[in-house]
């Protein structure tokens, strides 16, 4: 029995020339370690049942099954295989799978494998862990590309074919993800991506490593996740890739980025990443949209755009466009709540302001708005304080073509205003007069003359 069913157990149409792509398989039982059977079900249709530990091949392929026992059904064309002490093991030239049952139907050159799947991608190394697995072969005249199918929330760890050395991979799971090609593949129902630097979240999601394109839907949002850490979230986020690294994240539509110090807001904002780190920012939107608004701790601009250098993550500086307009608030240090802070603008067709890193009283660097420019159509209020006179700040307007205003610490140091400059300044009022001093309680008499009668 053992050498007829040896004989007898090559299925499948008769292979076709190997092109590199795969070829269809024509399974080949090498060695059954138990026992074997052979059932006829009708002239010419046998099946054939072996167990105690069962090895073989796809004919003149690289690809071979080993499971603890199998079942070949001749009239479904379907070669089952199933893992009882030890899991079902396929080695394909494109995959290995580990799992506890897997079923191989040869002429649609499927295989479904389920319950504690293991695959990992032999070109990549990603590894897919989860419950079920559908893995389609690439085999000439049937498909000229592998595709894999997965339900039950499984976990990837994704590489792709760019990746050298190995590296540090995404963690990717969702509710079910497919598989197209070594750099192709997509994620539905509660997606989570994570790395050491970087998190996304979204109910859906495209990634196209050969081209370099991702895309994340559903209420996305991405973190990085550095020292200093960005958030973005929007209506669709986009991430650009080079070889394994994000370079660029984009959110169209309701865009709000977050940073360690700062907040932005607009229909479409940009995020520029090196090194793992975020290095600029635009945003913009379209004609009578949200304007686009940046605000940190006590500043704010708004404009039709906005641009921001973050080398390394820190601000240093932002570029505003189109009506641009920006406040910038002094808290009073004995402040109540009848006080209000002391808060100064500066308006033009264009704005530039600039940060810079100062340490405050602990010796912690911070960052501080310390320089605006406005230009065209430049308009300025500003407070004005004095370190001779304690009788408060002066308020000035300003209107010129430039108005270039420096700050220190806190505080209007100078306002320097250029081209048709004209403006009001108004000095603070003097003190009141101290009425708690005492006064002269001493009496006076008056007298009154009479007026001489008639």
């Amino acid at each position: 029995m053992m050498a007829t069913v040896l004989l007898v157990a090559s299925f499948s149409q008769q292979p076709a020339a190997d092109t590199g792509r795969g070829r269809p398989c024509v399974v080949e039982i090498d060695s059954i370690l138990g026992k074997g059977q052979q059932v006829e079900v009708r002239k010419g249709e046998t099946n054939v049942f072996a167990g105690g530990g069962v090895f073989a091949h796809c004919r003149g392929t690289g690809t071979s099954l080993a499971s603890d026992s199998v079942a070949w059904f001749a009239g479904l064309g379907r070669f089952d295989m199933i893992g009882q002490k030890s899991p079902v093991r396929i080695r394909d030239t494109a995959i290995t799978l580990d799992a506890t049952t897997a079923a191989y139907f040869l002429r649609q050159e499927r295989l479904e494998a389920h319950k504690n799947v293991v695959a990992v991608n032999r070109n990549t190394g990603s590894v897919l862990r989860g419950p079920n697995l559908t893995y389609y072969r690439a085999a000439k005249g049937v498909r000229d590309t592998l595709e894999m199918y997965a339900s039950g929330r499984p976990t990837i760890d994704y590489r792709s074919s760019a990746d050298s050395g190995g590296g540090e991979p995404y963690v990717i799971v969702a509710d079910r993800v497919r598989f197209k090609g070594n750099d192709r593949m997509w994620g539905g129902g509660q997606v989570t991506i994570d790395r050491s630097d970087f998190a996304a979240r979204g109910d859906s999601m495209q990634l196209d490593q050969a081209t370099g394109f991702a895309v994340l839907v559903g209420k996305p949002r991405v973190e990085g996740k550095s020292a200093r850490p960005y958030a973005l979230t929007g209506t669709r986020i986009e991430l650009g890739l080079q070889g394994r690294e994000i370079r660029l994240v984009k959110a169209l539509g309701d865009g709000v980025a977050t940073g360690a110090d700062w907040r932005l807001t607009a229909d479409t904002i940009h995020l520029h990443l090196d090194r793992k780190k975020l290095q600029q920012a635009f945003a913009w939107g379209p004609k009578d949209s949200v304007r686009a608004r940046a605000v940190s701790t006590l500043n704010t601009i708004q404009a039709d755009s906005l641009a921001l250098d973050l080398p390394d993550e820190v601000l240093t500086e932002a570029r505003a466009f189109g009506h641009a307009y920006s406040t910038s608030k002094k808290e009073s240090p004995k402040r109540d709540s009848t006080t209000t802070p002391e808060v100064n603008w500066i308006a033009g067709d264009s704005l530039t302001a600039r940060w810079a890193q100062v340490a405050d009283s602990t010796g912690t660097p911070r960052t501080t708005l310390h320089r605006l420019i406005a230009r065209g159509s430049a308009r300025s209020f500003t407070h004005l304080a004095s370190e001779h006179d304690s009788t408060g700040s002066s308020l000035n307007y300003s209107r010129g073509k430039v108005i270039d205003v420096v700050l220190k610490g806190d505080k209007i140091d100078r306002v320097t205003v250029t081209g048709q400059a004209d403006g009001v300044q108004l000095e603070p009022r003097p003190p009141a007069p101290d009425t708690t001093k005492k006064t002269d309680t001493t009496k006076t008499t008056a007298t009154t003359k009479k007026k001489p009668g008639p």
